[in-house]
């Protein structure tokens, strides 16, 4: 090797790996095509990560879209919670026995979209107590519903007077459907997803 490279003493790069294509039966031109070919290599892959890494989604979208869990262990019977789920908000409301009963006698032609209420009032399996979760934006254009404690009548949109049930089917107003449903389920007594698939759906 070139008395350049030798140790204990220090050499310089660029003549150390020149000496060394040239011994191994390269030549100088050699080494330079391979190189700049290198240096190609890193330039593209430098050019191209950060478009990569831009597409890829960041931690934070990642979360955003996925599952919610809420301890409701401490939401007391007529509480309201709101939750963001998917950057909207949704409303997680205990529900009365009061409230319950309403929404199960209702008669069918006070509603403007029709469902019937237990298909829209949701417990843990085994549990008696009783929720409604439903989406926090109006139907008609997406205002977020006022709580109205009054028995049957559970929302009502402040900018053009649409109002739900306590399990958010749209009784009267603009609003064309009930509040949506988000897929959930309870993993145990106090612990809602939101966000989560149904069991058996």
């Amino acid at each position: 090797m070139n008395s350049r490279c030798n140790a204990g003493q220090r050499p310089d790069i660029r003549n150390c790996l020149v000496s060394a294509a040239l011994e191994t039966g390269g030549t100088r031109r050699d080494f330079l095509y391979i190189a700049t070919g290198a240096a190609g290599a890193v330039g593209a892959a430098g050019a191209v990560w950060p478009l990569v890494d831009q597409l890829a989604p960041n931690a934070r979208e990642r979360a955003a879209g996925g599952p919610v869990e809420i301890d409701i262990s401490g939401i007391e019977e007529g509480q309201l919670v709101t939750i963001i789920w998917r950057g909207k908000p949704y409303f997680i409301r205990h529900l009365t026995a009061n409230e319950v009963a309403a929404a199960n006698d209702a008669k069918q032609d006070v509603f403007r979209d029709f469902a019937p209420a237990d298909g829209r009032i949701a417990s843990a399996k085994g549990g008696s107590e009783k929720w409604a979760i439903v989406a926090a934006n109006c139907t008609h254009l997406g205002c977020v519903p006022t709580k109205v404690d009054t028995g049957f009548e559970g929302w009502v949109c402040p900018c053009h007077g649409s109002k739900f049930d306590v399990t958010g089917r749209v009784t009267k107003g603009p609003a064309p459907t009930n509040l949506p449903l988000p897929p959930y389920e309870f993993a145990n007594d106090d612990l809602l997803i939101v966000g989560a698939k149904k069991a058996g759906a």
